[in-house]
């Protein structure tokens, strides 16, 4: 798979410890957890081949990715995980809102990576926080596409909740993943506005997508 395939030597040790995390932490919902995690893979690389040979021309296509790329996109998932298992024992909040927390912080990142990948392919791009035109592929700017394919992508990942057990309220705690992750893309967006201006990169944008999409979760659910 083109995703796992494109990963350094650092970035692959860091996937399995990431999945071996998930399985451990997760008890019972372990495998449940990592699949929702292979299931953003497989949809990354969907949206990454997707338009491949334009991407190349504009110079736009991502071609190597490492440890940071893990860690970014993989490092809050995981601390829900945690959060889940801390819970287990002292139960300071539902784990139904920390189930939903992990799916968000997943929807988030997909969100982002489908707005991202498809977004570059059409329409003039704005930056979010000002409004105004700006080039393809500057971190912070937007499209109706990328806007519209990020939607699609958080669809696509709240659907998983559906599919774990012990939630209740599934179709209302579906909608909550889906408003998270879109609402965690255009965190993602507003973050690089100042990722442009020099403060953060594209890993912190990432990371904070991830955290508001969780954040959201949490207070909904």
């Amino acid at each position: 798979m083109d995703t796992l395939l494109t990963l350094d030597l650092p970035g692959l040790i860091s996937a399995l410890v990431l999945g071996l995390a998930l399985i451990l932490l997760g008890g019972e919902l372990g495998l449940g957890f990592l699949a929702v995690m292979l299931y953003f893979l497989v949809l990354s690389a969907m949206v990454t081949w997707t338009g491949k040979g334009r991407k190349k021309r504009l110079g736009l296509y991502e071609t190597s990715r490492g440890w940071r790329n893990v860690a970014a996109n993989g490092g809050v998932p995981l601390m829900m995980v945690l959060f889940f298992f801390a819970n287990a024992t002292y139960a300071f909040v539902p784990q139904g809102a920390l189930i939903a927390s992990y799916v968000a912080s997943v929807a988030a990142i997909t969100a982002d990576k489908f707005a991202s990948e498809i977004g570059v392919l059409g329409g003039e791009p704005i930056m979010l926080l000002t409004l105004r035109r700006t080039k393809r592929g500057m971190s912070g700017g937007v499209t109706a596409l990328g806007l519209g394919a990020s939607l699609l992508g958080s669809t696509l990942i709240a659907a998983s909740v559906f599919a774990l057990p012990g939630l209740h309220q599934t179709g209302r705690l579906f909608l909550v993943v889906l408003a998270a992750g879109f609402v965690g893309n255009l965190a993602d967006s507003a973050f690089g506005y100042f990722e442009e201006k020099g403060i953060g990169n594209k890993y912190t944008s990432n990371a904070a997508c991830a955290v508001v999409g969780a954040i959201i979760a949490v207070l909904l659910a």
